[in-house]
């Protein structure tokens, strides 16, 4: 078996759509030789129908990684399918409408507590969940949306996405003795199902496809892909809390 993750067993959450960053991650990998085991919660059915859309059948564990019962059992079912993991993917978030769209001020901190419950501390909870199956070599790898700046409509997730920054930073330093590596990847807007549940995400849209000195596709999930792929192989073996921005060269430029 040839390719950049040839022998991989990986973890793949937030398949939803096959226009999510997560189906483009599971397919590149297994196209680069990794076996690939996809998570899904809620729409378990919508989940196992876009896994039949991946180069090699692909099965599908459920995860509600706010239950820790679902975390406690997660090892054992991937056991069923893989002997260890070498890589897992988080790519999950979650903020009730009260926390999106300009409802900062008002939202409450239920929903709040709701929204960084599943957006930033599964990524600490999926990690610890998977770390009886991962060995030294191995990678956790997150997706972020640029936490350094307030953005309009993002409001409590933007904050969830900072906390996110902030913990693959201590997962990094509290994996890092066992060999294991924990980064992120911030790609720009994409036309996924989660940016279409943020009202005026459109103001991301023209911003990017206008300002990104490389340019933006908004519909092309690929480029965010290689760099989850890159950062699970072994061509970052000494790297780590580290946060690789995949949006055209947005992020570098001033107001």
């Amino acid at each position: 078996m040839s390719g950049l993750l040839a022998g991989k067993r990986l973890l793949v959450t937030g398949v939803i759509t096959d226009a999510s960053i997560a189906f483009s991650v599971a397919k590149l990998a297994q196209e680069n030789g990794a076996q690939v085991v996809l998570t899904g919660y809620g729409r378990l059915s919508l989940v196992e129908r876009i896994a039949k859309r991946l180069p090699e059948p692909a099965p599908v564990i459920e995860l509600d990684v706010t239950s820790p019962e679902h975390l406690a059992g997660l090892a054992d079912r991937v056991r069923e399918h893989v002997d260890g993991l070498d890589g897992v993917v988080h790519s999950i978030g979650f903020a009730p409408a009260s926390c999106l769209g300009g409802g900062f001020l008002d939202a409450p901190w239920e929903d709040v507590a709701t929204a960084l419950h599943v957006s930033t501390y599964s990524y600490k909870s999926l990690a610890m969940a998977a770390l009886p199956l991962m060995q030294p070599g191995g990678a956790v790898v997150g997706l972020t949306f640029d936490a350094t700046k307030a953005w309009p409509v993002y409001d409590w997730m933007g904050v969830a996405k900072a906390g996110l920054e902030s913990a693959s930073r201590y997962l990094a330093q509290h994996l890092g003795g066992r060999g294991i590596r924990s980064n992120l990847v911030a790609a720009g807007p994409l036309r996924t199902i989660a940016a279409k549940s943020i009202p005026g995400f459109e103001q991301f849209e023209q911003a990017w496809t206008e300002r990104a000195p490389l340019g933006w596709s908004l519909t092309d999930a690929e480029p965010a892909a290689r760099a989850c792929l890159a950062l699970l192989s072994d061509w970052f073996p000494a790297t780590t809390g580290e946060i690789v921005h995949v949006d055209g060269g947005y992020h570098a430029l001033g107001a």
